[in-house]
This record gives structure tokens, C-alpha cells and sequence, in this order.
């Protein structure tokens, strides 16, 4: 029986460990992914002002004590995937920040900047501050060889409402971008918005690159790539999850009314 081929615009219901070992040394142009927790996260968690029964359930975690070999073992693979002028990025809250630290150290990347995601309000606190921002790191191979765009959503000349100029204010590490609410609509428990998946391909990818998602969730990354014009290829363990992407991909819905029936 042959092996299976991991074939680009394609998503794959498997472990990203296991599909990425399918794949080619420098294949991937760019990864952009937001691994699980190792939090105990409860997807259907009332405090985050949803309804429950539109949010997809199976998310799978990870136990926080294997969640530095796993780390580890995932993006060991994703740096031999990973071409030399390519990028990573990798999304991490700050419970767990250490071990993503630690495995990118080990791993041999290279640390381009320290990306703080600043969204609009975090879950409600009694004896610590709020957490309304998630951590991205953004890493390479060779920081000599990667690609980067300053010129692709500002020119020098362009300039804010208040004068200042335009270009600095969205190359800061520092990125206001609302979360996305789906209201009416079927969803997982998380998804980077739009606006911060496009941001991120604008500047480290080109059209036909190829975009790799190990953890790909509500497939966010996948179908952003796809509508700008880039390859993609995602892997992900949850069944409800993968036929959730594997129905926006195919149907080129971004978002999937409730009422459209149950995913199977």
C-alpha cells in the first residue's frame, strides 16, 4: 500500500507530527498556527457570551505534562519543513509561553520579533488583571533569507487620521485587531480573525506560496490563504473540527449558518 501524499490545497484529518513527516524537507513557504493550550480549556465555557450549541465540541487538548515534549516534537518538524527564506508564526497565551519559548530555542529558530495581539476585551477576572491580548512569536531559519514586505499595505508617504505615518503604526509589534464574533453561525471555540491571518500573509508570503496550519482548527488559516491567492495545507485531529474546513474550503463559505444543518 503506498504512503500517503501530503498534496498542497488539501487538509488532512491526522496529527500534524505524523502529516508533517510526509511532507519534504523546505516545502512550506510559511506557517502560520495557534497550537492547543494544555490548559484544561472547556470549549463550550459559558464566560465566553456565546451559545453553547453553536459552538462545535472535540477540542482536543493537550496535558500540561507533555505539553513540552510535544511542543517540541511538532515544531522540530516544522523547522525541517520550513524553507530557509520562509516564516513562522506561532500563537500561545501566556500559561504555557515558556514551553513554546523554550522548544524554538531548542529547535534552532530564530526569533524575528515578539508580537502582542491586542483584542477587545478578555474573560471576566476577581483576583487578577484581565487577559485581553494573546502572544505571536515570529520566527525563521535564516533571518538573512527571509522574506519580508514592508511595501505591501503602506507606502512612506501614507498617513494615519492623526497625521502620523501609517506605514510605522501597522509595522509596530503591538496589533490591535478585534476578535471575530460569529453570531447565528456554527464555530469552534477559537479562530484567529481575518484581519490578523491576512496581516501576517500580506507581509511574509506571496501569491502560489505555500501556507502550512499544523493545528487548523475552524480551518481560518487555510481559507484565508485560499482567498488571497496561496497554496495551503492543514492537518487537524478533531473530526467536527477537520469537516468544518474541509465544508468552508469546499463550499467557499466563510461563515456557515447554523440553520445549514449539523456537521457530520
Amino acid at each position: 500500500m503506498p504512503s500517503l501524499i501530503i498534496l498542497p490545497n488539501h487538509i488532512y484529518l491526522m496529527d500534524c507530527r505524523e502529516g508533517m513527516r510526509l511532507m519534504p524537507d523546505s516545502s512550506v513557504d510559511l506557517i502560520v498556527t495557534d497550537p492547543p493550550f494544555a490548559i484544561d480549556f472547556k470549549a463550550r465555557r459559558a464566560n465566553y457570551n456565546r451559545t453553547q450549541e453553536r459552538v462545535l465540541e472535540g477540542y482536543s487538548e493537550i496535558p500540561a505534562e507533555q505539553y513540552p515534549q510535544f511542543t517540541l516534537e511538532w515544531m522540530s518538524e516544522a523547522y525541517r519543513v520550513l524553507k530557509e527564506t520562509g516564516s513562522m508564526y506561532v500563537f500561545s497565551g501566556w500559561n504555557n509561553l515558556r514551553d513554546i519559548l523554550n522548544a524554538i530555542h531548542e529547535v534552532g529558530f530564530i526569533t524575528v520579533n515578539h508580537i502582542i495581539w491586542k483584542y477587545q476585551f478578555g474573560v471576566y477576572t476577581r483576583r487578577r488583571f484581565v487577559t485581553s491580548h494573546y502572544h505571536c512569536l515570529y520566527v525563521c531559519k535564516d533571518d538573512r533569507k527571509r522574506y519580508f514586505n514592508p511595501d505591501c499595505r503602506f507606502q512612506h508617504d501614507e498617513r494615519t487620521e492623526d497625521g502620523g505615518s501609517a506605514r510605522y503604526r501597522d509595522m509596530e509589534d503591538v496589533w490591535a485587531i478585534p476578535r471575530e464574533y460569529w453570531n447565528g453561525d456554527i464555530k469552534t471555540p477559537t479562530k484567529l480573525p481575518y484581519a490578523l491571518v491576512e496581516k501576517i500573509l500580506q507581509y511574509s508570503s506571496r501569491p502560489s506560496d505555500l501556507v502550512l496550519d499544523p493545528f487548523l482548527g475552524s480551518g481560518q488559516v487555510a481559507v484565508v490563504a485560499n482567498e488571497m491567492g496561496r497554496r495551503y495545507v492543514g492537518f487537524e485531529v478533531v473530526p467536527e473540527y477537520y469537516q468544518f474546513a474541509l465544508m468552508r474550503l469546499t463550499d467557499g463559505a466563510y461563515r456557515i449558518c447554523a440553520d445549514a444543518g449539523a456537521i457530520e
